[in-house]
């Protein structure tokens, strides 16, 4: 077996040899620190140090950035970047940015916005909601779970099993309550009027429940001015996706694809 220092060593040598055969134009090896480079250092580490930079921490940084340079430019010159599926997705992904934040570039009118919002209505309706409060009855420590809690609701003192998650609930849709209780629990909720007295037995994954529901709120339209920020944020991504679309099929016509 070979000793694993040497092996490292070959593969030094082999590296740098490789690196002289490709070497290119005496300009590639200029590197450039100018003051942009140095204020864009001495704010990165502003940003995560909470100060500026002595001189010597500063003249750490430039040599660390001239490392990672000449590393990058030596990676490159030996093809490093070639066949590399990390790197293959950041240029991709990179590159969709680019297009994103040209897409992004010139903010929509408020116009614009309300034409979205009016074409996209039922995207901002809110669903019906509730607000209750439930006892829980669990299948797994009573022998009939059902039996006790209808007991209980002619016994207000009767009390139910600890349950891992909330006692009360607030403004809720059916699909919310249902993600957490299940559907069936959901869809009886939602039959439910709002009434100070306990009401069911309702079933739910766990076991069962009673219920007092202090609120049901209908279906209602927001107005454009409370889901302004929501449609920004929607329109701005619907015009990335669009604009990433657009440049891909434009790229995409300049190219012959063979099927080999």
């Amino acid at each position: 077996m070979k000793d694993p220092l040497i092996a490292f060593l070959g593969l030094g040598a082999a590296l740098f040899v490789a690196a002289t055969l490709l070497d290119g134009d005496a300009t590639d090896r200029v590197i450039n620190v100018d003051a942009a480079e140095m204020n864009r250092l001495t704010q990165q580490w502003n940003a995560q140090m909470g100060r500026s930079p002595t001189a010597e921490e500063l003249e750490g940084l430039i040599e660390n950035f001239i490392q990672e340079e000449i590393y990058f430019r030596e990676a490159l010159r030996l093809s490093l970047d070639q066949g590399d599926i990390i790197v293959r997705r950041r240029l991709v992904q990179k590159l969709n940015f680019l297009t994103e934040d040209i897409a992004a570039s010139q903010p929509p009118s408020e116009a614009e916005l309300r034409a979205f919002h009016d074409a996209n209505a039922e995207r901002y309706r809110l669903p019906a909601r509730y607000s209750f409060r439930h006892r829980y009855f669990s299948t797994d420590r009573r022998a009939n779970a059902k039996a006790d809690a209808e007991a209980a609701l002619v016994d207000p003192e009767a009390k139910g099993d600890p349950f891992m998650l909330q006692r009360a609930y607030a403004e809720r849709s059916e699909r919310a309550v249902g993600d957490l209780f299940g559907r069936e629990f959901a869809k009886a909720l939602a039959q439910l009027k709002p009434s100070p007295d306990w009401q069911g037995p309702l079933r739910s994954a766990y076991g069962w429940h009673l219920v007092k529901l202090e609120q049901a709120l209908p279906e209602a339209q927001p107005p454009f001015g409370e889901v302004a920020s929501r449609v920004a944020t929607d329109l701005a991504a619907e015009r990335r996706e669009e604009a990433n679309a657009a440049y891909y099929e434009a790229l995409r016509s300049r190219y012959e694809v063979q099927r080999l």
